[in-house]
Protein backbone atom coordinates (compact mmCIF):
# COMPACT_ATOMS: atom_id res chain seq x y z
CA UNK A 1 0.00 0.00 0.00
CA UNK A 2 1.34 3.43 -0.97
CA UNK A 3 1.09 6.44 1.33
CA UNK A 4 -0.10 9.88 0.27
CA UNK A 5 0.67 12.57 2.83
CA UNK A 6 -0.95 16.00 2.94
CA UNK A 7 0.93 18.56 5.04
CA UNK A 8 -1.26 19.98 7.79
CA UNK A 9 1.32 22.48 9.10
CA UNK A 10 0.36 26.12 9.63
CA UNK A 11 1.13 27.45 6.13
CA UNK A 12 -0.53 24.51 4.41
CA UNK A 13 -3.52 24.63 6.73
CA UNK A 14 -4.07 28.30 5.88
CA UNK A 15 -3.95 27.51 2.15
CA UNK A 16 -6.60 24.78 2.22
CA UNK A 17 -4.86 21.53 3.18
CA UNK A 18 -8.02 20.10 4.73
CA UNK A 19 -10.01 20.75 1.55
CA UNK A 20 -7.25 19.12 -0.49
CA UNK A 21 -7.29 16.05 1.77
CA UNK A 22 -11.07 15.75 1.23
CA UNK A 23 -10.63 16.07 -2.53
CA UNK A 24 -7.96 13.35 -2.48
CA UNK A 25 -10.27 11.14 -0.38
CA UNK A 26 -12.95 11.54 -3.04
CA UNK A 27 -10.47 10.82 -5.84
CA UNK A 28 -9.24 7.67 -4.10
CA UNK A 29 -12.85 6.51 -3.75
CA UNK A 30 -13.81 7.48 -7.33
CA UNK A 31 -10.86 5.62 -8.84
CA UNK A 32 -11.34 2.55 -6.61
CA UNK A 33 -7.92 2.93 -4.98
CA UNK A 34 -8.76 2.29 -1.32
CA UNK A 35 -6.69 -0.90 -1.48
CA UNK A 36 -3.69 0.90 -3.05
CA UNK A 37 -3.39 4.30 -1.31
CA UNK A 38 -3.52 5.34 2.34
CA UNK A 39 -4.20 9.07 2.80
CA UNK A 40 -2.50 10.56 5.86
CA UNK A 41 -2.04 13.98 7.39
CA UNK A 42 1.52 15.05 8.07
CA UNK A 43 3.45 17.56 10.10
CA UNK A 44 5.39 20.15 8.12
CA UNK A 45 7.04 18.70 5.00
CA UNK A 46 9.44 21.61 4.59
CA UNK A 47 8.89 24.07 1.74
CA UNK A 48 6.29 26.23 3.50
CA UNK A 49 6.58 29.06 0.98
CA UNK A 50 5.26 26.64 -1.65
CA UNK A 51 2.30 25.36 0.36
CA UNK A 52 0.28 23.21 0.13
CA UNK A 53 2.82 20.41 0.04
CA UNK A 54 2.03 16.73 -0.46
CA UNK A 55 4.26 13.67 -0.45
CA UNK A 56 3.62 10.49 -2.40
CA UNK A 57 6.16 7.75 -1.85
CA UNK A 58 9.46 9.69 -1.98
CA UNK A 59 8.14 12.48 -4.18
CA UNK A 60 7.38 15.97 -2.84
CA UNK A 61 4.77 17.94 -4.81
CA UNK A 62 4.39 21.65 -4.03
CA UNK A 63 1.87 24.41 -4.72
CA UNK A 64 -1.18 22.16 -4.54
CA UNK A 65 -4.42 24.12 -4.16
CA UNK A 66 -8.05 23.12 -3.76
CA UNK A 67 -8.50 24.33 -7.34
CA UNK A 68 -5.75 22.14 -8.86
CA UNK A 69 -5.92 19.15 -6.49
CA UNK A 70 -7.88 16.90 -8.87
CA UNK A 71 -5.48 17.68 -11.72
CA UNK A 72 -2.46 17.02 -9.47
CA UNK A 73 -3.95 13.68 -8.42
CA UNK A 74 -4.65 12.64 -12.01
CA UNK A 75 -1.31 13.81 -13.45
CA UNK A 76 1.09 13.16 -10.56
CA UNK A 77 -0.39 10.34 -8.45
CA UNK A 78 -2.33 8.08 -10.84
CA UNK A 79 0.60 7.49 -13.25
CA UNK A 80 2.74 6.28 -10.33
CA UNK A 81 0.18 3.56 -9.60
CA UNK A 82 0.25 2.02 -13.06
CA UNK A 83 2.00 -1.32 -13.14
Amino acid sequence: MKKLYVCLGSACHLKGAEKIAKIFEEMIETHGLKDKIILKGSFCLGPCLEAVVIKFEDRIIKNVTPENAKEVFEKEILPLLED
